[in-house]
């Protein structure tokens, strides 16, 4: 480990001063010669210095520059910031000597540190290893880039040190050396007049001597620097200890868990075992029923920081290696994310986002053939290639077919946690049968138009089945009313369950018997029975026998899809007269209300059907009713009131029905029909364009329900994506150009990926921290505002090199939370690793630690007293050591100052 002898003594020699100022006084001898020579001539020759000496020469004015221009002028002129570190930037100059290339590099901060610690994310290794800020580390330009013989590096470094010295800079200069693998370095420091400060550093790669894989044997290591007996020095040595330790969390198995829990339950056969399913991280996720997501969160590594404590004695590093690590001064943790997280790379993720890439894919496809059933006839010989697409086997069909129509589901409520701007987009219900089948079409045959025809055309003769049978359909109401914010699809199988309930109704009621149904009409107009009262009117009496009011149940408002709507609005314009064309429908509503009034209220008269149905044709005379005599003093209004008024005439040709006994007003077989031929004509752009806009709605849907803690920026950013997606979507619903819409669509999918993946991995943060809410926020903000430059709009990857390294303080109340992300291992993993060395946590040992061991003297003091009078409040490191290392592997650096 110690720099041998020669090589120390002649950069000694170099910074003493023997070698400072070599270039000029050779110079000088130079022009004295020749001017005895030559006389008045005065002829200077600079030939005859040595290239070692140019080679010196040129170092120092490249440091003299650099000196003269500072970090800021540096900064300005084009120095590099190291990666990973904010402060930090590098200057690089190449030189060459002989047949030699090097390569310099100044390292620097721009702004200076205030109060600093070894221990900082933005710390530099070297200056780390030899607590040092700014420094030069000159190398060969080579494969390697380092110096692998003793004498080149010697030479190249006391170069450096001489050109420094001229300059006098007190920069430290360091050289690389040896085999790259050792990391070692050799350096010299001049600080100033008096005192010198030499590096070392070199690595054991393997075979690590017992005696050094803990704290007292690398406490002795660095006493043995600079005492060579107990009798040298009569006090003990104040050594000044700090100590980093790194943890890694163990990987998770879901599996052994539930099998080692089963085992202490009860004995399992090993067929049972062999079949048992491995359980994934995210089986109880919202997107698990559709796909498994690679846990993006592989582990979390934590730091244990011992701040500076001082000892005097080597057993006192027992007690600190035996030591509980809840003693450590700080807590700092790191969460090891997935390369696919940090990847943009399209195609490298899969997911909802993969899948909705080859839906606007297939969507482009669409406008190739005007029935679907053209990309499912064999098209071989064409050069179209989507008949050599595969498509899933008729088995795979038929599963899908068993979800979708499973008599089980029931029909859905549509209950769902909707965004606010998720009513903006024309897509069916997350639950809805539309919406499954868009879900199940992603997965299907890897989504490319085949394979959607083929599942299309087998979904609508499930779906003739139902009608043809009288089969409710799952996932469907069969009552209220038709939403038309919904995709036309939708609203058309919504047409369609509510078509299949009636029609099972009229079935039945064919059943009957007439002539009971008629006896049941005569005693309702012989006996005047009251039928189908929904419930008394509060404060309202009929008029002529002052009975209580009851309000009837009818019939529900006649349902029409979007395009029946815009149908009557066309014919209207074509017309002219929009009333006329309504006017029958309005006729029959009016009808089976009046009906249904007069079943409810015999004793009832079209003034009381006014009084209930429009208020506003009834105009008092007095005032509350009831409160000034019977009957109340009221007339009709004027258009009431009018001959031939046509509510008169209904009302007076209009039967005493309840609702229960009178025609539906929409004809469940004639719409029915309808809504089948619909679906069987459908054309494929029309399906895919309702399957893009499903498809997105509902992915962000099942997204939307994920647990996550309630992060406030994923929320923010799911708000976000619904906005987005609401306004991309709604090009859909112009019938734009497919052309147009592709790019737009695209840009969509990238930006669903990078939600996505945040999603996913705020749910992970969440659930392993869900003990220790504050930090799990804490961490998804670091790794959020990390990411955010990645989630651009571009079709293009971004190349974001950067390293995602942020930690995350752990107060004092997480750290119970923390430490059980290691649980203690079982006795299936203890064997498999032989613990050699101490600081356990949970009966894990740290991945690495790191150690720095330093004393500080008062110059005026012992080795370090100067007859020069100093200040005897000054204080020097006379001796620093960092460590690092585990049970195989040692990086030590060592730096020594010396008064010269």
């Amino acid at each position: 480990m110690e720099m041998e002898g020669s090589n120390a003594g002649v950069v000694t020699e170099l910074l003493s001063g023997a070698g400072s100022g070599a270039i000029t006084k050779l110079n000088d001898a130079t022009s004295t010669s020749t001017r005895g020579e030559r006389g008045l001539e005065r002829f200077d020759d600079f030939t005859i210095a040595s290239s070692w000496e140019r080679f010196i020469s040129e170092i120092e004015a490249i440091c003299r520059q650099w000196l003269a221009d500072g970090p800021n002028i540096l900064t300005q002129k084009g120095a590099e910031s190291v990666p990973s570190f904010d402060n930090l930037y590098v200057v690089k100059r190449e030189l060459k000597h002989g047949k030699r290339v090097y390569c310099m590099e100044y390292h620097f901060m721009k702004s200076a540190k205030g109060k600093h610690s070894y221990w900082d994310d933005d710390t530099h290794s070297m200056q780390l290893s030899f607590g040092v800020y700014e420094f030069l580390i000159i190398a060969p330009l080579s494969a390697s880039g380092v110096v692998l013989d003793d004498p080149e590096s010697t030479k190249l470094l006391s170069s450096v040190a001489i050109a420094l010295s001229n300059c006098g800079s007190n920069w430290p200069a360091f050289v690389p050396v040896h085999d790259p693998s050792r990391k070692a370095y050799i350096g010299i420091q001049n600080l100033g007049t008096v005192f010198t400060r030499r590096f070392e550093a070199d690595r054991i790669g393997s075979q690590v001597p017992i005696r050094l894989m803990h704290l007292e044997g690398l406490h002795e290591l660095f006493l043995s620097k600079f005492v060579l007996s107990s009798t040298d020095f009569p006090a003990r040595v104040k050594v000044i200890f700090s100590m980093k330790l790194t943890y890694r969390t163990p990987e998770y198995d879901y599996y052994n868990e539930e099998t080692l829990v089963s085992e202490a339950n009860e004995s399992i056969a090993e067929s049972e075992v062999a079949n048992h399913p491995k359980k994934q991280w995210d089986d109880d996720c919202s997107w698990a029923e559709w796909y498994s997501a690679e846990d993006p969160v592989k582990g979390f590594e934590l730091t244990a920081i011992w701040g500076e404590r001082v000892f005097e004695e080597t057993l006192e590093m027992a007690e600190v290696e035996n030591a509980s690590s809840f003693d450590a001064d700080r807590w700092l943790l790191h969460p090891i994310v997935s390369p696919y997280m940090v990847d943009d790379s399209i195609g490298k993720f899969v997911g909802f986002a993969s899948q909705l890439q080859l839906l606007v894919k297939a969507f482009e496809s669409s406008a190739e053939a005007q029935f679907l059933e053209d990309f499912v006839a064999d098209t071989s010989g064409q050069e179209n290639s989507k008949s050599t697409v595969t498509v899933p086997p008729p088995s795979v069909v038929d599963r899908v077919m068993k979800d979708l129509f499973n008599d089980e589901v029931g029909n859905s409520n549509y209950v769902e946690a909707e965004n606010k701007y998720g009513r903006a987009m024309k897509g069916a219900p997350s639950d809805s049968l539309f919406a499954q089948f868009c879900l199940h079409a992603l997965w299907f045959g890897n989504c490319h138009i085949r394979a959607i025809a083929v599942l299309w055309i087998d979904f609508v003769r499930e779906i003739r089945w139902c009608w043809e049978e009288s089969e409710r359909l799952p996932r469907m109401k069969s009552t209220s009313s038709i939403d038309l914010c919904t995709c036309l699809i939708h609203q058309k199988l919504h047409m369609l369950a509510i078509c299949i309930e009636r029609k099972k109704s009229l079935s039945r009621e064919k059943g009957t018997d007439h002539a009971h149904e008629d006896g049941i009409s005569n005693s309702v107009a012989q006996n005047k029975t009251r039928k189908g009262s929904a419930g008394v009117v509060p404060s309202m009496m009929l008029l002529n026998t002052f009975q209580e009011m009851h309000a009837p149940y009818t019939q529900d408002a006649l349902l029409m899809t979007e395009d029946m709507h815009e149908e009557r609005l066309h014919a209207a314009e074509a017309f002219g007269n929009a009333v006329g064309l309504s006017g029958q429908l309005e006729r029959d509503v009016l009808s089976s209300d009046m009906s249904a009034f007069k079943a409810a209220n015999p004793d009832a008269v079209f003034e009381d059907f006014i009084r209930w149905h429009s208020p506003g044709d009834w105009v008092s005379e007095d005032g509350a009713e009831g409160s000034s005599g019977w009957p109340p003093k009221g007339r009709l209004s004027q258009r009431m009131s009018e001959h031939g008024n046509m509510w008169r005439k209904i009302w007076n040709d209009a039967p005493a029905l309840p609702v229960s006994e009178q025609k539906f007003l929409l004809d469940p077989i004639r719409e029915g029909e309808k809504v089948i031929h619909y679906l069987e004509t459908l054309r494929p752009q029309q399906l895919l364009e309702q399957m893009v806009c499903t498809a997105f709605k509902s992915s962000a849907d099942i997204l939307n329900r994920t647990t996550y803690g309630g992060f406030k920026l994923m929320k923010t950013k799911m708000d976000q994506l619904y906005a987005t997606l609401a306004s991309t979507l709604k090009s859909l619903q112009g019938k734009s150009d497919i052309s147009d819409l592709s790019d737009d669509l695209k840009r969509l999918c990238q930006v669903f990926e990078h939600i996505e993946k945040l999603l996913i991995l705020a749910a992970s943060v969440h659930r392993k921290l869900i003990d220790a809410p504050r930090l799990s926020q804490a961490i998804f903000a670091d790794y959020y505002n990390y990411y955010l430059p990645k989630m651009g709009t571009s079709l293009e990857s971004v190349c974001y090199e950067k390293e995602f390294t942020a930690k995350e303080k752990v107060g004092m109340h997480e750290r119970d939370a923390v430490s059980n992300l290691f649980p203690p291992p079982t006795a299936n993993q203890s064997w498999r690793k032989v613990l050699s060395m101490g600081n356990l946590l949970n009966g894990h040992e740290p991945i690495q630690r790191e150690i720095v061991f330093s004393v500080i003297e008062r110059i005026s003091n012992g080795h370090y007293s100067s007859p020069t009078p100093l200040s005897t409040d000054e204080q020097i490191e006379t001796h620093r050591m960092y460590i690092s290392g585990t049970s195989n592997d040692l990086w030590v650096a060592l730096s020594v100052t010396s008064w010269d």
